[in-house]
């Protein structure tokens, strides 16, 4: 049960297992595909993760959940004051009790969960984006950041038995790569919930891209799916599936006990992409899940490549 996000006094505030425990059962409720992704990552980290996740979901939530016909820029802000709160080691809710812990126990900065509050505050005031390049930086500050907020927590790799000359990248933090695989998801995320976001008046795609292959705001309103269509979201599953390419290119600079768990997500996630290609791209009456028989299939050949790649 769920029973922790209320805000409380310092002197009742959850233990840091009590919030630990919360943000596992939000994690595991809202990200069941994520979710099985961190079960094959050490207790420490994966208790860090849940933090982590449960304080994107709550971020998220005050402009996508049940009260964001409320939300303002002013209510942006006061939650960007209670970042910086606990930052400072001063939680106000139970569930920041994890996060306090998670910062004191890795190098996590303060920049991408601002970055992060940045991309909602364009959810406020934006419905469209025009070129890929505006969609690319809403995709960045709201899943993007999510790779640099958990990469600390991560680890990086610090030793190869390569010789340096051989690949002058090998010790580098793979900052870059962790950024392309939030972008992977958020677009991946775009794709399987076109009807969603079309019912609340959004649309994530690019309205050069609809204009490309001469399909309408009204078309997608309306769920057409024909020829047209299935071009337009070809062309999206093309781009999605380069940012999972090239995240996939920093998972060996990451900490050995990090690297299956991390090419699980990616191939979990990457799924949805193969489900809507099965269910001939319709998103607006199917929704795109990776059954549960399908998904224990990927971890052991996750595992041969966190071995092998």
């Amino acid at each position: 049960m769920l029973q922790l996000p209320e805000r409380q006094s310092m002197k009742t505030l959850a233990s840091p297992t009590e919030a630990y425990e919360y943000c596992r059962q939000v994690t595991a409720k809202y990200s069941k595909t994520f979710y099985l992704g961190t079960l094959l990552m050490p207790r420490s980290k994966r208790q860090a993760i849940w933090a982590i996740y449960d304080w994107c979901r709550r971020t998220d939530e005050l402009v996508d959940g049940p009260q964001a016909q409320f939300t303002t820029p002013e209510t942006l802000d006061r939650w960007e004051d209670q970042l910086e709160a606990v930052f400072a080691g001063k939680p106000t809710d139970n569930p920041d009790v994890a996060l306090v812990d998670t910062i004191q126990s890795y190098p996590i900065g303060i920049q991408p969960f601002r970055d992060m509050i940045a991309g909602q505050r364009m959810d406020l005031y934006r419905s469209r984006y025009e070129t890929f390049e505006d969609l690319e930086l809403y995709c960045y500050r709201v899943a993007g950041t999510v790779g640099l907020m958990t990469s600390p927590v991560l680890g990086y790799n610090t030793k190869t038995t390569s010789p340096p000359w051989s690949n002058p990248e090998v010790n580098a933090k793979p900052t870059e790569e962790a950024i392309a695989l939030g972008i992977a998801n958020q677009l991946t995320n775009i794709l399987r919930d076109v009807g969603e976001d079309a019912q609340r008046g959004r649309i994530y795609l690019p309205l050069e891209d609809l204009a490309l292959f001469d399909y309408t705001e009204e078309d997608l309103f309306n769920g057409v799916v024909d020829e047209r269509w299935r071009e337009i979201m070809r062309f999206e599953i093309q781009r999605a599936r380069k940012f999972y390419q090239a995240a996939e290119r920093g998972i060996r600079g990451l900490n050995p006990d990090a690297r299956w768990p991390v090419w699980s997500a990616l191939m979990l996630y990457q799924g949805i992409l193969d489900v809507i290609e099965r269910n001939d791209y319709d998103v607006f009456n199917k929704r795109a899940f990776v059954p549960k028989i399908e998904k224990l299939c990927y971890l052991p050949i996750a595992w041969l490549r966190s071995q092998a790649l």
